[in-house]
């Protein structure tokens, strides 16, 4: 009959915490920024759409801090 083991076993090794991306500064880490929308001969703003931001293309973190 085996023996009955009376304490638990540690771990050996721990994992390390997952880095968490930068988010990009200009949308926030959404991915989208305000454009506004221009009409008219003289360029009148009258509203804003949805845009792609350029800093990050829409992937929310920050580019810069690339691992």
């Amino acid at each position: 009959m085996a023996t009955k083991r009376t304490t638990t076993k540690t771990p050996t090794t721990t994992a390390p915490a997952p880095v968490e991306p930068a988010t990009c500064q200009p949308c926030g880490g959404t991915g989208n920024v305000a454009i506004t929308v221009r009409v008219g001969r003289k360029r009148r703003p009258v509203g804003q759409q949805d845009g792609l931001c350029l800093n990050c293309l829409g992937e929310g973190t920050d580019p810069g801090t690339d691992a």
